[in-house]
């Protein structure tokens, strides 16, 4: 390690608004803050490290990977992760399954082989459902097979036994407005959300049911081992929001403040929130919910951008995760442009605490190796 203080010391500093010895790194412990498998094996062999590759969430079609131990320590990440699974017998299935055929999970929603190797959500159960008839058909998934939380205790009690590193839990996808758009496909949700206001309610409302069923059994499972969770719902768009925020506190803030008012009573684990793109105009929202960190902090979009503007306004409401750019620092800028984007946003949101750096998302395809080692070796060099 780099510090005589532990990484999950560090974290939890950083959470409670005090400035640690550095800047903490959250990399690696879910889709919002992995590596995607093509820029991993790069990395992998930039290091010399031989591992599996293996991947998150034991889901191939996702493409996200399983970072292992050794470099995740090379990549100085503060964090390890706790996941959910699918059931067995759904795991069983998409492996055994046709090559290249549709991936189908629990809900009936899958993705579609778009070119080798590479997919894309596009299988929609309910696509042409509008009445609330068609949600009570639905074969909802059972949220009770213990097959998908077997694995949870165990992980989460050695981690904190051991008790360097913070622990991240990241149930898959517990989200109601994103399971909506897997459920129908994004625009017809949109859509249905203006044109048949009461069936798409009623379909958010059945999504958050069947997910606490899901949450009830992995929060319990982990017990008190477990020192942040994330949720989260995509509201933003590169310039404004999905919804007008008169349709968001009407529809959805209800729905997200009853969700996190129902992970509370069970936990006292910090509440990360993922949700990309501008949405500055919904933090006041986040801050009255409770929300207790934002991630990813898309500074490509809109008012994102203004990081001094955010620390101004709710650096001591809330805590900011993300902010390193993965649409052209990451992606297309030299290693040195890259350290030099890191200590920027380090200088803006890390004096006082209540900043942990991420990148904004997964590290995708287009990233190389030696610009993600330039984002975690910069944080390790610029510290305070």
């Amino acid at each position: 390690m780099d510090s005589t203080i532990s990484s999950r010391e560090r974290v939890l500093m950083a959470l409670d608004h005090q400035e640690p010895d550095r800047v903490p790194i959250m990399l690696g412990v879910s889709n919002a803050t992995g590596i995607k498998m093509t820029p991993y094996k790069a990395l992998k062999a930039s290091l010399g490290i031989e591992a599996p590759d293996n991947y998150l969430y034991d889901w191939p079609e996702l493409g996200t990977a399983a970072i292992d131990e050794a470099t995740m320590r090379r990549l100085h990440s503060d964090v390890r992760g706790v996941l959910d699974l699918e059931p067995a017998d759904t795991l069983a299935r998409n492996r055994n399954r046709p090559p290249h055929s549709d991936y189908i999970d629990s809900w009936g929603s899958g993705a579609s082989e778009i070119k080798p190797g590479q997919w894309f959500p596009m299988v929609h159960p309910l696509a042409t459902a509008t009445t609330i008839e068609e949600i009570d058909a639905h074969p909802w998934p059972d949220m009770d097979d213990p097959t998908r939380v077997s694995h949870v205790a165990d992980q989460a009690r050695a981690l904190a036994e051991d008790n360097r590193f913070a622990i991240v839990a990241t149930p898959w996808l517990l989200f109601p407005l994103e399971r909506a758009f897997a459920m129908q496909g994004m625009d017809t949700f949109l859509m249905n959300m203006a044109l048949y206001p009461e069936f798409a309610e009623t379909l958010l409302w059945k999504l958050q049911d069947v997910c606490k069923q899901l949450m009830a059994n992995f929060l319990a499972e982990l017990g008190p081992n477990v020192d942040i969770i994330k949720i989260g719902d995509d509201l933003g768009t590169q310039q404004s929001l999905l919804m007008s925020p008169d349709m968001y506190r009407q529809v959805l803030k209800p729905i997200h403040a009853d969700w996190i008012e129902f992970i509370k009573a069970r936990t006292d684990a910090k509440l990360m929130f993922h949700t990309d793109g501008d949405v500055f105009p919904l933090i006041d929202d986040f801050v009255d919910m409770g929300i207790d960190i934002l991630n990813p902090i898309q500074t490509s979009a809109g008012k994102m951008a203004d990081l001094r503007a955010l620390r101004d306004r709710y650096g001591s409401k809330i805590v900011f995760c993300g902010a390193i750019d993965t649409q052209r620092i990451l992606p297309h800028g030299t290693p040195t442009e890259v350290r030099a984007e890191v200590r920027r946003v380090i200088d803006i949101l890390g004096p006082g605490g209540g900043y942990m750096l991420a990148s904004v998302h997964t590290v995708m395809d287009d990233v190389p190796a030696e610009n993600i080692l330039a984002m975690v070796d910069a944080v390790v060099e610029h510290r305070h």
